[in-house]
């Protein structure tokens, strides 16, 4: 069949100089290409992979830290979560309305010139806020703002708050312990964070998994010996106490002595530490651990125990009063007396009797008492901040320090070490030792009297709250209490002592019956109702002591056997 001659109008003619140039270009945009892989992947390569490493981040994996409780399992310290604000400058758009900067600025509680600030920032991550309310961060989040993130970590929040915050402490920002049972628990209450290498979108949302993962160790709990009734009940007496007596401060701490936990340590003033805003050196102040004093006549009954241990005096032996001086120095009491037994001296609380029964003693053997009971050593309690008080050497005694420390002047102490001198007397003469955290069974101590002197001791501290004594008011319905007024003036430095400035204490034991628990107070600077123990501090150990019993279930022994009868000055027979 013959070829169909072709039109001359479907021939297509293109010169050859047209096909060789589109070849050539196609051969030159190939060889662009080649070029360019060449140095993206070749000299290149370190620029563009810091390009890209733009949108890898590696985020932390927040550890919980443990909690804290109570001896009942009360929480006294937890984690709760919060949200973090990150932001990443390098992501965040320069021309970013000026609408969502007023708002994010104001939600973020800072001048938009100062988040304006943060955002121009040559860093690829900062924080722009943290530990805030999870309420706070939905409505960031709803701004969508490129380059801010959210992520999730924990704030520490104590449900008991101003109450237990001498004991727990606080943490900062960082979750790490700075005060209290918080700093010094620090490593097993802080868990090991993980993390988690991601890639983020420009909105800091996290669109892929790049591995490597390592998850977080969340922290131990930690569980106290404080009861948290017993806690709250002591800091809100002694609040009410400085309160009325307009004073500067108070303390209060509470002992099983029979186990050697501490119930209770409370102080005022205290503070909130949810809400650490404007806090002073005087609210974070452990009153009762930190801060010495010379305990008045709260050392007699440690004095008079050494001498009935020696076999130098008898609860029974007349002692004449009188007067009585030591070089300048005239001892005095705050009523004239004329020959009082060994136990009514503790009863009526008299320097001078006591100051005799001393001279007798050797200096040495009444260092060692003190050093016994745990004077001029500081507590180990795992406890920051414990002090360690003051307590001359014995061969630089001379007359007058031998008097005046044996009625509580010329030494200093804690309120935590007097109230744990005090266990010799509820643990018929062994010293206590004393733990923050809870333990299963009573520990054994250090003995430092026989039992028939502690018994002595009990006795006679009886009467200090009964008809003639120095603190009636320290008499708790339903049981029978004993402990011992103390009255210092405060020290003026090398000026002496103030006319017009003291401390009121009452340490005390109960149930006389059956000893369990020891309860010492202060109150420092009352200027109102008066300035004595048996005034400020006695009425404060009453309602503690009686509250104390009633949470511990302990059965009133009012209607035991009394180991004192006492009627007015007459001493009876305290052999046990």
């Amino acid at each position: 069949m013959p070829r169909p001659s072709q039109s001359s109008e479907l021939v297509l003619r293109l010169p050859m100089w047209r096909s060789r140039v589109v070849l050539f270009l196609m051969f030159a945009g190939f060889c662009s290409l080649i070029g360019r892989a060449f140095w993206i992947q070749g000299v290149g390569n370190d620029f563009y992979a810091e390009k890209g490493n733009r949108v890898k981040r590696v985020l932390e994996l927040n550890a919980i830290r443990g909690k804290i409780l109570d001896r009942n399992g009360a929480i006294l310290a937890t984690s709760l979560e919060a949200k973090t604000i990150i932001a990443y400058p390098d992501v965040v758009p320069d021309d970013l309305e000026k609408s969502k900067v007023v708002a994010f600025a104001k939600l973020l509680e800072m001048s938009e010139a100062e988040l304006r600030k943060k955002l121009g920032e040559s860093r690829s991550q900062l924080y722009l806020r943290r530990q805030i309310e999870p309420e706070v961060a939905l409505r960031i989040k709803a701004l969508e703002i490129p380059g801010i993130a959210i992520t999730s970590e924990y704030r520490r929040y104590y449900p008991e708050g101003e109450a237990v915050a001498h004991v727990v402490g606080f943490t900062n920002v960082e979750d790490v312990g700075q005060e209290g049972m918080e700093l010094s628990n620090n490593t097993l209450l802080t868990g090991k964070s993980g993390q988690r290498n991601v890639v983020i979108d420009r909105l800091g949302r996290v669109v892929d998994d790049l591995g490597g993962y390592i998850p977080s160790r969340n922290g131990e709990d930690l569980q106290l010996s404080i009861d948290s009734k017993i806690q709250s009940i002591a800091y809100q007496e002694i609040k009410k106490a400085v309160e009325t007596h307009r004073a500067k401060a108070g303390g209060a701490v509470v002992l099983d002595a029979v186990t050697g936990e501490v119930l209770a340590l409370a102080n005022w003033p205290s503070y909130d530490p949810n809400h650490r805003g404007n806090l002073t050196g005087e609210q974070l102040r452990n009153r009762v651990l930190t801060d010495t004093f010379e305990p008045g006549s709260t050392m007699k009954p440690i004095t008079i125990a050494l001498a009935l241990e020696k076999g130098i005096v008898t609860p029974n032996t007349m002692m004449p009063i009188g007067h009585l001086q030591i070089g300048k120095k005239v001892i005095t009491d705050t009523h004239p007396y004329g020959v009082l037994s060994v136990a009514q001296i503790i009863q009526k609380s008299s320097n001078i009797g006591t100051s005799r029964i001393a001279l007798q003693m050797e200096p040495e053997d009444m260092w060692g008492m003190f050093q016994a009971v745990g004077f001029g050593q500081a507590p180990k309690i795992g406890f920051p901040g414990a002090v360690a008080g003051l307590v001359k050497p014995y061969d630089k005694w001379g007359k007058l320090d031998q008097a005046s420390m044996s009625y509580g002047y010329s030494i200093s102490t804690s309120l935590f070490q007097i109230a744990k001198a005090y266990t010799i007397f509820v643990r018929d003469g062994e010293l206590a030792t004393i733990s923050m955290k809870k333990i299963e069974k009573s520990t054994s101590g250090s003995p430092v009297i026989s039992p028939k002197v502690a018994g002595q001791v009990r006795a006679m501290m009886e009467t200090v709250t009964q008809e003639g004594g120095t603190a009636m008011k320290a008499r708790v319905d339903g049981y029978r209490v004993g402990g011992k007024t103390g009255t210092a003036h405060k020290s003026n430095g090398k000026k002496g002592y103030s006319s017009n400035r003291y401390e009121g204490f009452f340490v005390g034991i109960a149930p006389i019956s059956s000893p369990r628990i020891v309860v010492a107070v202060v109150i420092d600077e009352p200027t109102v109702g008066g300035h004595y123990g048996g005034e400020v501090a006695a009425p404060v150990f009453s309602a503690v002591t009686g509250s104390a019993l009633r949470v511990l279930n302990i059965a009133p022994d009012a209607n035991s056997t009394q180991l004192v009868q006492n009627n007015g000055i007459q001493p009876v027979n305290f052999q046990r």
